[in-house]
């Protein structure tokens, strides 16, 4: 069985991911506070984590993963949100959730196994409220319910920093009814129109932190395997998350693993309003970029690293998918083919690749990985880079393999066309093996006046037709 690492966050250790049972695997991950679309930001945790599921399905089985993902549809936000457009709140979040499946669903990430929302697990989240008072971890004043963070020894262990580091790094609400300036807030009471819920401390709402410990235990139980999200949340949302289970539930472990992805930039800037950056996925959607090229170029960076979205990164993924597909097109695959390879026991993930990817989700290797495989010849010797891009998520439907304007490299380029550019290639790798660059240089003249896009990745080129292609170029060379 191919053994999975991960970048354990909450022992900064590259680790062996050992299920605490492998008839079912279960992952969870903080969901949207839905009040307005995703930006494009939003949608890299859903696209790491989509691959994680694929992964694990592939190694466990599809029937042994439960994957958890969570709506907050009571919040501030979203309160804020319905007062402005004068609708209902119930109205906003059936909506929001809507555009959240739509736009996650054009990236082609797949739906979780279940999609808790908040509001059907109030009773829940009011039982361990009443737990952690009675165990002397939380209290009630004005009409609040407070966790008592110095009741938590290890309070600051997921994130690595002090109380002092904290109270001057957030928001900390000051508060006449708070014992100390960190507890945080497990109830609050609710005006008029606000969404609100008896309980033992009066009419009120539940605190966002206290959402995802109640619906996790419910769906995954008091331990689980893997629990994720932007590292923006390490503090002090799964801070407290794990302050909360720990304490009501001392005897289990919670989230054994703990998987943090970096941010988002766009042309190495941070994404912002201000700046006039800020786009979401449906921004791009609507001009006419594929899910499948948003996909390619978030999957290119390393979730652990700083994703920097360029105009440059969606031309070079548009291209290489276009060659991809094309040579998908080119030799017929579709559910037939599957079908057949299946029967043949062709139809399976390979090795190299599978490796790659399981240590610690090494997305930009696999795709790399991908590049290699795509030079088969024949259908079968094709299978592994087939099932890899299915795996990527690159594919989901074999019956509708996407194809792109433009052309298909391999399939819609004339095969001595194609030959050429292969060749020449070949002829540029040589004479820079050789250091004749002045022959590396030549060749890639040829290629630019032709309209070839290549890319460059983990030593090997790739190419796809540009916009500017013109084969005549490379007639007679």
């Amino acid at each position: 069985m191919t053994t999975i690492r991960l970048n354990n966050t909450k022992t900064r250790k590259r680790e062996d991911f050992v299920p605490i049972d492998p008839e079912n695997v279960r992952l969870y991950l903080c969901g949207p506070t839905v009040y307005d679309r995703a930006h494009l930001g939003n949608s890299r945790n859903v696209l790491l984590f989509d691959v994680l599921f694929r992964l694990l399905k592939e190694v466990y089985g599809a029937d042994h993963v439960t994957y958890v993902r969570n709506f907050t549809d009571v919040d501030d936000k979203i309160n804020a949100r319905a007062a402005e457009t004068g609708r209902e709140i119930g109205d906003v979040t059936a909506e929001t959730i809507g555009w959240y499946h739509d736009d996650m669903d054009a990236l082609g990430a797949q739906r979780p196994t279940h999609e808790p929302r908040a509001t059907d697990h109030i009773p829940h989240m009011i039982a361990m409220i009443e737990d952690l008072i009675a165990k002397g971890h939380a209290y009630a004043a004005d009409g609040h319910a407070l966790f008592a963070v110095d009741s938590y020894a290890e309070y600051g262990a997921l994130s690595g920093r002090s109380i002092d580091d904290m109270i001057a790094g957030a928001r900390v609400e000051v508060a006449p009814y708070k014992r100390n300036p960190m507890d945080f807030v497990l109830w609050k009471p609710s005006d008029d129109g606000v969404p609100g819920w008896d309980s033992p401390w009066g009419y009120g709402r539940p605190g966002w932190h206290i959402e995802c410990s109640a619906m996790s235990l419910e769906l995954l139980g008091e331990s689980f395997d893997i629990h994720g999200g932007g590292n923006d949340l390490q503090f002090p949302h799964h801070e407290n998350e794990i302050a909360q289970s720990a304490c009501a539930h001392p005897h289990g472990e919670f989230a054994r693993y703990w998987v943090h992805n970096e941010m988002l930039q766009v042309e190495g800037k941070k994404m912002s309003k201000s700046l006039g950056n800020f786009f979401t996925v449906r921004d791009l959607l609507d001009q006419g970029v594929p899910g499948e090229v948003i996909r390619l170029v978030m999957l290119g960076t390393h979730y652990s690293k700083t994703m920097d979205w360029t105009e440059t990164r969606k031309v070079e993924a548009e291209g290489t998918l276009r060659k991809w597909y094309g040579i998908l097109h080119g030799h017929g695959f579709g559910p037939d083919l599957i079908a057949a390879l299946k029967a043949d026991g062709k139809w399976q993930a390979d090795a190299e690749f599978l490796g790659v990817l399981a240590n610690d989700l090494n997305t930009s290797g696999a795709l790399s990985r991908l590049h290699v495989l795509s030079k088969g010849k024949t259908p079968v010797a094709l299978a592994g880079f087939a099932h890899g891009l299915a795996m990527m998520g690159l594919v989901n439907d074999w019956a509708a393999i996407p194809q792109f304007d433009g052309g298909e490299a391999g399939a819609g380029v004339a095969t001595a066309v194609a030959e050429r550019v292969d060749a020449l290639l070949a002829d540029r790798a040589a004479a820079r093996g050789a250091k004749d660059w002045a022959r590396a240089d030549e060749v890639r003249d040829i290629l630019n006046a032709a309209g070839v896009q290549v890319t460059d990745v983990g030593g090997q080129a790739t190419w796809a037709p540009g916009p500017d292609f013109d084969a005549a170029k490379l007639e007679g060379l």
